[in-house]
């Protein structure tokens, strides 16, 4: 298996490559967070490389050590940016460092991953993702507590279809991967794709919560 922070680094290029396709009325368009458009997204996804390790400290201070409140500040950051300002700052940051390092770059892999989806599929854009990245990603998600997969996965067994990928037991959930984590993350654009005795449980545990999904 490549190396994760790899694996991570071509996530977020292939992701700044695909942005170059989109016009501005794209990039302004909503994305699977509510509240967040595109190129909110976008600012996202690198905001936390930018800061050192006191910085991030003390910006969870600040925020009452709530991810929300952090990532919603990162957000309100980077809409003084312009587009151009935006991808230099995707592209000079692709190589994961800081907090999105940890876990061998699993917080920025399945990050950038999730986030590349919310973009594609709220602008109607399939894509295959590489499936070295998407089981990396299926891997590391059920474990991730600050996103709600481990609650989401609980007491589930989850089968990918489309790559070499199944985790849990109890009743079973299955669908192509990317759906998988999609759902996994909380958003439930993902559960039209799955299938299963089990997609009943993992629907109302993902759409009583996407009141209000994480980032």
């Amino acid at each position: 298996m490549a190396d994760l922070s790899d694996l991570a680094t071509a996530e977020r290029r292939d992701l700044a490559d695909y942005l170059d396709t989109l016009t501005e009325e794209e990039w302004d368009q909503p994305s699977l967070c509510p509240g967040w458009a595109v190129r909110d997204v976008v600012g996202h996804v690198p905001s936390y490389d930018e800061l050192s390790w006191p910085a991030v400290l003390a910006l969870f201070a600040r925020s009452g050590f709530s991810l929300d409140r952090c990532n919603q500040v990162g957000v309100k950051q980077s809409r003084r940016l312009g587009t151009e300002q935006l991808m230099a700052r995707l592209r000079t940051h692709a190589v994961p460092r800081g907090i999105t390092a940890m876990f061998h770059s699993g917080i920025a892999l399945t990050d950038g991953v999730i986030h590349h989806q919310d973009i594609r599929r709220a602008l109607g854009h399939s894509r295959t993702v590489p499936a070295e990245r998407l089981v990396a990603a299926l891997d590391f998600a059920p474990r991730a507590r600050a996103l709600p997969a481990p609650a989401n996965a609980s007491g589930l067994r989850l089968v990918a279809t489309d790559v070499d990928w199944t985790h849990g037991s109890g009743p079973e959930v299955s669908g192509p991967g990317e759906a998988l984590l999609v759902a996994l993350a909380g958003r439930p654009q993902g559960l039209a794709d799955l299938s299963g005795p089990g997609l009943d449980t993992l629907a109302g545990r993902v759409v009583g919560a996407s009141g209000g999904v994480p980032q």
